[in-house]
């Protein structure tokens, strides 16, 4: 009503609040406040972890072809989708490891359901010497599979791989 000293409320502009900086982002604007590098997640690592970090990373870039990449607060293992992450934390490695499998091994620290086909493994990573079997079979297996649990192919449809020997967890 004119004159009765109410305002009139403005629709709200159409766009985002980007989650890292809060800042509004009008509808088709660019914003990239959170630039993240791998250097930037594991820079303040202390030794241990770093070591244990760069033996992860040289280990996984020896499975093949593959596309390795900040995001966010972890660093990304992927072929056509992702098959692991790494969250560096300040006293441990938080290793996620997607398998179309329960691992039942005292390394598995928790596993959620990540997609109809796959099961997110966290295991936590405090030493360069726990980068080694079973972790590295694991890591493995996750590179071998993901393109086909991604798809939902037959192995995960069969629920999952057959029983490899020494992967077993």
């Amino acid at each position: 009503m004119p004159g009765s000293g109410t305002k009139r409320q403005s629709r709200p502009k159409p766009g985002r609040e980007c989650h890292h900086c809060k800042q509004w982002i009008a509808a088709g604007e660019a914003h990239d406040c959170w630039t993240t590098t791998e250097s930037a997640l594991t820079r303040d690592l202390p030794e241990d972890l770093r070591d244990a970090w760069k033996r992860l990373r040289e280990t996984a870039s020896g499975f093949g072809e593959q596309r390795i990449y900040a995001s966010g607060t972890a660093i990304m293992f992927s072929r056509k989708a992702c098959y692991f992450f790494v969250r560096p934390k300040a006293k441990y490695l938080e290793v996620c490891i997607f398998l179309g499998r329960r691992l039942k091994d005292g390394q598995v620290h928790s596993i959620r359901q990540a997609s109809k086909t796959k099961l997110a493994h966290i295991v936590r990573i405090t030493h360069r010497d726990e980068v080694e079997s079973p972790v590295t079979a694991w890591l493995l297996e996750a590179y071998d599979l993901s393109d086909t649990l991604s798809k939902g192919g037959a192995a995960a449809k069969r629920g999952g791989p057959a029983k490899q020997k020494g992967t077993e967890g």
